[in-house]
């Protein structure tokens, strides 16, 4: 997949295309949908595919104190987009003068000038230009002046539920439910950190653990112990992960990521992993003792061995 960073990079020719503008934050199954659909749509008429998408959630600059957590960095949505199998993608930096273009203006600059569009797809409450002017029904009106359809395609309702949305996954992070949020996403939930120094408790107590830190990328699940996995340099390890602070010591920062990698003690200070939640264990207790504390460890190691070789 080819990376435009602004409208800028574009380079001339790259049409004409099929392309589907959104967020796509946490590139779940009903981007996903959306995506394959362009995909089909291009194969069929033998043009590219194209993704639309913004480095941040236009919130973040229009209304801050309404903005949620992003699932996914821009680093990682973009690694998620290339496993779609698109053609490109246009990353368009989401400043004021972005927000202030209006609908047609945006239209007739990015999708027709810059990408060729012969064809858009879009969610039903796609929204676009200044103040959010623009709707589809003025898209589908824009597209028969400048040669390209437009689609609506239907949103992802698992088992007649509500549609999958980054919203429902955020509300299932927050519950800690990571095993529910991957079946809507259609990937693991996972944070990428780099390994720092931490206070070196889990090694006194026999399990060693890398300690993310908290500049880490990703949507950091609710506090409790986890299964999951550890990818460092492509090598992928069982894990018991552990998140938020440490009720049974004081002093200890807030939301910690801590993986414990099963059965190897490995070096890892200041490399990038992932870290991937597969399944909560437990939430976040506190101990009358160390020795209780131990147990409950071996515990969830245990577990954890067992939920990953499942």
């Amino acid at each position: 997949m080819k990376t435009f960073k602004g409208l800028g990079a574009v380079p001339a020719g790259i049409g004409p295309s099929v392309v589907t503008i959104g967020k796509f934050d946490g590139v779940h199954r009903g981007h996903r949908a959306v995506i394959e659909h362009a995909r089909r749509l291009a194969d069929e008429r033998r043009l590219s595919t194209i993704v639309v998408t913004f480095d941040r959630n236009p919130l973040a600059l229009l209304a801050p104190e309404k903005c949620p957590e992003e699932l996914v960095s821009v680093r990682q949505k973009l690694e998620l987009l290339a496993t779609t199998g698109v053609d490109a993608t246009l990353m368009l930096p989401f400043d004021r003068a972005l927000a202030s273009v209006p609908a047609t203006e945006f239209v007739e600059r990015v999708l027709v000038d810059g990408l060729d569009a012969k064809a858009v797809l879009v969610g039903s409450d796609f929204r676009y230009g200044a103040r959010g002017a623009g709707d589809v029904p003025l898209l589908v009106e824009l597209g028969a002046k400048f040669g390209f359809s437009v689609e609506v395609v239907d949103d992802v309702r698992p088992a007649g539920e509500r549609r999958v949305s980054s919203t429902w996954i955020r509300e299932l992070l927050a519950e800690g439910d990571v095993r529910r949020a991957t079946e809507l996403l259609g990937h693991t939930p996972t944070v990428s950190g780099l390994v720092v120094h931490g206070a070196a408790r889990g090694r006194e107590l026999g399990f060693p653990t890398a300690n993310l830190t908290p500049e880490s990328e990703g949507l950091i699940p609710a506090d409790g112990v986890y299964a999951g996995w550890l990818t460092d340099a492509g090598t992928r390890y069982p894990a018991a992960i552990s998140v938020g602070d440490n009720p049974t010591f004081e002093g200890v920062a807030k939301k910690q990521v801590e993986a414990y990698v099963l059965d190897r003690e490995l070096d890892l200070y200041d490399h990038l992993v992932d870290v991937e939640f597969v399944e909560r264990i437990r939430g976040m207790v506190a101990f009358t003792s160390i020795e209780a504390l131990i147990d409950t460890i071996r515990d969830d190691v245990e577990r954890s061995r067992g939920i990953l070789a499942g």
